[in-house]
This record gives C-alpha cells, structure tokens and sequence, in this order.
C-alpha cells in the first residue's frame, strides 16, 4: 500500500526570526510537503520561505488565525493530502512530534490528534505559560471534557494533525476567522464523534512566540463558551446550529 501523503500547514504572520527553526526540527523524511500560508506579514517570511524550498501561499489581506487555517487545510486537501499537521512557525510548539501525530493518524488510531502542553503544572510555568493563561486553560477544559465527554489534557493547543475524513466531515469553513477556530474545530469534532486524541508537548513562551494579551484572551474564552452552550443546546434537540452539520451526509 502506498504511504499516506502527510501535508506540514503553517499559517504564519511575521515568523522570519523562527521559521528556518522550525522547518529543522521536522524530521527528515517525514512529510511531502510543507505549506506556509502568509498572512500579511511585515517582515521577511514570505522570501525566507521560498529560499527554504517551502509552498507559498500570500494573502493579498490579512485574513485572520482562523481564516488564515482556511486557506491551509484547502490547500493541503487540493494538493491530495491523507494527513494534514498544523504547526505554527514560531517555534512555539515541538516540531519534531509531527511523524508521531501523524503515526496516529495514518494506523488510524484518532482522526484528530492535538498537542497538550500541560503534562504537570511545573513544566507549563516553567515553560513561560503565564499564570493566568494557566488558569484559564485548567478550568476551561476541564469543563470542555466534562460537557462534551472527551478526555483530553489540553483543548486550547495549537499543534494538531488531522485525517483527511475529519477535515472532510467537519464545517470548518463555517468557523470564525479569529482565535476560537480552533475551539469550533475541537467542538464540532467532538458533536460529529470523531476519535480525538492527544500527545504530550513542551510548553514554549518566549518574545517571538505570538500570543495574544488578556483582553483577547477573555474574548476567546467566552467565544469558546459560547460554542460550548451551541454544542450543549444541539445535543438536547432544543436548537440546530450550521456549525454541528456534517459536510458527510451521515
């Protein structure tokens, strides 16, 4: 049987200073190709990404995190991908786990595979998670896992790898452009019960990092509660939400 064609996403805005990083810690081997979709950057990732050989695709206007996944996972599946792994090239997150994320995928083991940062306390804080976002993170999915019945260690991770079926089932093109994309996405894979799964990753915050200040953090919170209530009020029959539709008559 042929291998499963395994497609890198990278949706990047202002990466220059972190890209090459990351691109070195895929290991050799491991994937066909790497997709870097830039947002509008004002620094050089655009030219750095071509010189490492790399798929480009520019936005001729910033489309957003989520919008800017958009156009990642509708280019990785035209370009015939079987697993898609999304890694943000701000060297946040351990590139080196994508052949393991993507094992799990392709023996068919979870359809969604996601990174979680908090294995224990002490390694989160010590990563420079701060305080807060700790927090925030703890009862937010502790509370994800108790509604929807899941038992993952982290839903707010940005490291995900995905089959083909789960990014051919899910709406995501419904989702929001901003930052609760991803929690949609999760949401959406719980209510279409897909398999999710999670691998543990080293928490990484350092001034090239992005990351989003407190304000946009409450926002995304209570945007990701909001989806949880959706979610909650489709499962008791009492609302239908084009979010939770299947793109897969089912």
């Amino acid at each position: 049987m042929a291998r499963p064609k395994t497609i890198v996403v990278m949706p990047a805005y202002n990466a220059e200073k972190t890209l090459e990083r990351t691109i070195r810690d895929i290991p050799a081997g491991s994937v066909d190709e790497v997709i870097v979709v830039d947002d509008c950057s004002r620094d050089g990732t655009v030219a750095l990404a071509r010189k490492l050989g790399l798929t480009v695709i520019s936005h001729e206007t910033n489309k957003g995190y989520g919008g800017n996944q958009k156009t990642c996972y509708k280019t990785a599946l035209q370009r015939g991908a079987d697993v898609v792994v999304m890694v943000h090239p701000d060297y946040q997150y351990d590139a080196r786990l994508v052949p393991v994320m993507a094992g799990l995928i392709s023996n068919d083991i979870c359809d969604m595979v996601c990174g979680n940062r908090v294995r224990t306390r002490r390694e989160a804080l010590a990563g420079g998670m701060p305080v807060y976002k700790y927090i925030f993170n703890r009862l937010l999915t502790m509370f994800e896992n108790a509604v929807t019945g899941q038992n993952l260690g982290e839903w707010h991770s940005g490291l995900r790898a995905y089959s083909r079926k789960c990014l051919e089932t899910v709406p995501w093109e419904k989702n929001s452009d901003d930052f609760v994309f991803d929690q949609q996405f999760l949401i959406q894979a719980a209510y279409l019960k897909l398999r999710l799964g999670d691998v543990p990753v080293a928490a990484r915050y350092f001034a090239e990092a992005s990351s989003i200040d407190f304000r946009r953090s409450c926002v995304y919170g209570l945007s990701a509660l909001a989806c949880l209530a959706q979610y909650a009020l489709q499962r008791l029959g009492l609302a239908r939400f084009v979010l939770f539709e299947s793109k897969i008559p089912r």
